[in-house]
């Protein structure tokens, strides 16, 4: 019998998958359809409702586990059903090959411990299960196990190894002792000094663990070296977040466009003068001639131009570095805001097209450089918008220059013809690297020049003109004095009156939001004794507390993660190491924001609130609500599909002319996807297929995608026959598991198993034979048929038979991911034959595997990877049980990703040591 609960489920995915089946028919022709004639919706719903761990089975194992938990008593291993029925199973079916006459990869099944509570095989047995749950073993040409057996096996085994595996755990001590990473460091001082600068670039980039992440303990150590750098960075933070003394002075540019384009315009008058003189005594010449030229003067340059639209005159936007005769000169008052004039700057789009504001040697090198841009559309008419990005650059000579973009993101230009649309960048100068290396000791108009320059780029992926009307700059700016971020450290309100107490008030606020806890009277003294004796050698006070928030900063309570914990607390008969308040909190901000604790968690773990599950699913909520999430995304999706590869990737020396910011598109597109499900709580299987594709202008063109205008990324519909849809078919992610100019189906079928399907292949043997492209039989061969032949080379076979056809059914994406129906002339073959004989057309055919036959694997694997993160350190045979466990809510729930993070923060493995 089911009960109300499960009959209630299976209700809910039946009018799911009706809803689905509606254009399909009726019962009776849904049943006489194939599986491969499915809409993959409706394929994904009957996989669901396969689901391991949404059967009743399951629920009675949770029932037996929460009786044995209630009851105070032990788990006790299954022997009884062994022995009459797994293991004369496993006898009848396994021994011929994994027994005492053969034991092919070393593995024989009748040695192996029945009892794996007390047992030593359960990494043994943990493979027999994933072999025979995916229906790898035994193989379908060797053996008649019937599907019941075979689910008799797997229950009996999944069973034992949830017992196993809750047993060891009473006994496992994981430490996730480490340092922070670099990016955590660099957001936990970003949210400390609420400065949104880049405070770690000098610091190299952390190794990956085995499970693919940065933040593992296994490799998070401290030299001595590193901690001379890191309090070098720390007391770097502080001096950009404190000041001392009044404002420095700001300088201003108020740069108009006809004043820019003066010079161009006085090249054409220079140009006419010339003329007139030349041919003043053949005036019918000197006629045809002026009129030849004046039709010059308005006819479009190819790059930036200047635009006077009183006579509709145009100049090109000419620049050189030479004698910085492009500068203009800043002034100590501030202009009033520009009004419209007749004259613009037109900016096409692409790097090509060059709008240069120099602004010579007297920028500061510290404090916020502001530009303010007016700017329009040219034409309304077009499905372009035009989007802009700023760059700063310099050119001291020829073999000296630099150019780097300060924008972070593009911004589009809505405002239409005539209208003014202001966007403005702040830009902190000491993030600039490098800076003209003679800017302070050249002479302008001299070389090298020591002049700097801003730079408007068009970065539109249409043909969509802006127009720019005016620009500013004002360097350095400071809205109020002081800053926000010296009052975040010192506070508003505090009197320098009693330097002492005023210095302890600021170091034990400080210390307790950066060592993430409360502080001790003791811990505060020291540092106030350190204050005391620095105060003499301090040209103020502030000088004085920064060196000692340095201190604080380059401590192992602010760069290290421990896991503090209450006192050891029975529950069912399990001894659980729960971490105390202030631990979660870091655990839960690390988790979801790369960072320490803000105020609200930190006031709720100083109360004791967080232990309340309703109070830490509403802060779950929040912080998945508020940007810093945005972090979260972006890291752990990089190391998840191990993204480096893609980083590293130079399509600009394979592909001539590859727009770099398509790379960029590729990028950010898996990010977007993921942000879009935990959004929306979409199911996570969205990343095997979605009916919808995450994509900017750039991306829909490659992929073939009309009516997508503009650089920001949207949710797009994909209609029938675009072979689009979640990860699989992302360009960045099939390039960057190419070897151009071709794919690379062994790259992207190892990436498949290890960052999708959690089942790393293992790694080949020494001395394996390579493919010999000299001999012209093989070059003769598609490069499948080169990877059929090589697998049959007996060293080979027995590991490619296991990784080749996952590969092989993305052969219809080229190394830049677009869809190709030939190769070389030849039709693409992408289809292939799976170890149990499953046949694998193409990525339709593996989307429908994946779907029909491994959403637990996948969502397993989903699961084991953000827990890996969360933790910070590999799993353990002894987390599996609670892996499971939440991978159970996961799939009873619909899968959707923000519960999914619930359900991890809410498990006890997120909450214990």
């Amino acid at each position: 019998m089911f009960s109300n609960q499960r009959l209630s489920r299976l209700l809910t995915i039946w009018l799911s998958c009706a809803a689905t089946w509606s254009n399909a028919g009726d019962s009776a022709q849904l049943e006489s359809t194939s599986l491969d004639e499915l809409p993959l919706a409706q394929v994904r719903c009957i996989g669901s409702e396969r689901s391991r761990y949404r059967s009743p089975r399951q629920e009675e194992e949770s029932s037996e586990k929460d009786a044995h938990a209630s009851n105070g008593l032990p788990p006790q291993p299954n022997l009884a059903a062994f022995e009459t029925t797994v293991g004369p199973l496993l006898e009848r079916h396994c021994q011929d090959c994994h027994g005492p006459y053969e034991s092919e990869g070393n593995v024989r099944v009748d040695t192996l411990d029945p009892n794996l509570l007390q047992g030593s095989d359960t990494d043994w047995w943990s493979e027999v299960f994933s072999v025979v749950a995916k229906g790898e073993m035994p193989p379908a040409d060797a053996s008649d196990l019937a599907d019941q057996e075979r689910q008799q096996i797997i229950d009996w085994l999944a069973a034992e190894l949830q017992k196993a595996s809750v047993a060891r755990r009473a006994s496992a001590d994981h430490s996730t002792f480490r340092r922070l990473t670099r990016y955590e460091l660099n957001y936990a001082l970003q949210d400390l000094l609420g400065l949104p600068w880049n405070f770690t670039e000098e610091l190299p980039p952390e190794a990956h663990s085995e499970d693919g992440f940065q933040n593992s303990s296994h490799h998070l150590h401290l030299s001595v070296s590193q901690f001379e750098t890191l309090h070098r960075i720390a007391r770097s933070a502080l001096n950009h977040a404190a000041v001392t003394g009044d404002p420095p002075p700001t300088r201003y540019w108020d740069i108009s466009m006809r004043s820019a384009g003066a010079r161009e315009w006085s090249k054409q008058d220079d140009a006419m003068a010339k003329l007139e003189k030349k041919l003043k005594d053949d005036p019918e010449k000197l006629t045809q001639e002026r009129e030849r030229l004046q039709a010059s003067f308005g006819k479009t340059p190819r790059g930036a131009f200047f635009h006077d639209l009183a006579n509709d005159r145009v100049a090109s936007a000419d620049w050189n570095y030479r004698r910085a005769q492009y500068a203009f000169s800043p002034v100590n008052v501030p202009f009033p805001e520009p009004s419209q004039e007749s004259c613009v700057a037109v900016l096409p789009h692409g790097m090509g097209a060059r709008l240069i504001f120099e602004l010579g040697n007297q920028l500061p090198t510290e404090g916020t450089m502001r530009v303010t841009v007016g700017t329009s559309r040219v034409e309304t008419e077009g499905a372009g918008i035009p989007s802009l990005q700023l760059f700063f650059g310099w050119q001291a000579s020829n073999e000296g220059r630099a150019l780097i973009r300060v924008s972070e993101q593009d911004t589009e230009v809505t405002a239409g013809p005539g209208e003014t649309q202001i966007i403005q960048w702040d830009v902190p100068l000491s993030e600039i690297y490098p800076r003209n290396a003679v800017r302070t000791t050249g002479t302008m108009g001299q070389t090298p020049s020591p002049s700097e320059y801003i730079r408007i780029v068009n970065s539109s992926a249409s043909p969509a003109p802006a127009e720019i009307h005016w620009v500013q700059v004002a360097a350095p700016v400071h809205d109020q004095w002081p800053p926000p971020s010296h009052r975040r450290i010192f506070g508003p309100g505090r009197k320098a009156d009693d330097e002492a107490q005023r210095a302890q008030e600021v170091i034990a606020d400080f210390m307790s939001l950066a060592w993430r806890r409360p502080i001790t009277d003791e811990e505060v003294g020291r540092k106030l004794d350190l204050f005391r004796s620095m105060r003499p050698s301090c040209e103020s006070f502030e000088e004085a507390v920064v060196e000692v928030l340095a201190t604080v900063l380059s401590s192992p309570q602010f760069l290290f993660v421990s896991n503090r914990t209450l006192e050891s607390d029975d529950v069912g008969g399990d001894t659980h190491h729960r971490l105390n308040q202030h631990a979660l909190a870091s655990r839960l901000a690390l988790f979801l924001w790369c960072s320490v604790p803000d105020q609200e968690l930190l006031r709720l773990a100083h109360a004791g609130q967080l232990a309340d599950d309703s109070v830490l699913m509403t802060q779950i909520q929040r912080m998945l609500t508020d940007a810093k999430s945005g972090r979260f995304a972006k890291h752990f999706v990089h190391q998840w599909l191990d993204m480096q590869l893609l980083d590293f990737q130079d399509f600009k020396r394979h592909v001539p002319g590859f727009d770099p910011l398509l790379k960029e598109a590729m990028q950010h597109e898996p990010v977007e996807l993921f942000e879009a499900l935990f959004r929306n709580d979409a199911s996570v299987l969205d990343f095997l297929h979605s009916d919808y594709a995450m994509v900017n202008e750039r991306l829909a063109r490659h992929y073939g995608l009309a009516g997508v205008v503009g650089n920001q990324f949207r949710q797009v519909p994909l209609g029938a026959g675009v072979r689009r849809g979640g990860l699989l078919t992302q360009a960045g992610l099939i390039a960057m598991n190419s070897d151009y100019p071709d794919s690379h189906p062994l790259k992207r079928a190892v990436w498949l198993l290890e960052s999708v399907l959690g089942d790393p292949p293992p790694p080949p043997p020494p001395a394996v034979p390579q493919i010999d492209l000299a001999d012209p039989r093989i070059a003769e061969m598609t490069l499948k048929e080169r990877i059929e032949d090589h697998r049959n080379h007996a060293a080979c076979m027995s590991c490619h038979v296991k990784i080749d056809p996952w590969g092989i059914a993305f052969e219809n994406y080229d190394a830049l991911g677009r869809w190709r129906d030939k190769i070389a002339g030849k039709p693409v073959d992408a289809s292939s034959e799976l170890f149990n004989h499953e046949r694998l057309d193409g990525m339709d055919g593996l989307k429908r595997f994946l779907l029909l036959h491994r959403q637990d694997q996948f969502v397993r694997a989903l699961v084991s990877k953000l827990v890996t993160y969360a933790l910070g350190r590999p799993l353990a045979f002894s987390d599996q049980a609670e892996v499971d466990a939440i991978t159970t809510v996961v799939r009873q729930r619909g899968d959707g990703l923000r519960s999914t993070l619930e359900a991890i923060v809410l498990s006890e493995l997120f909450q214990c040591r």
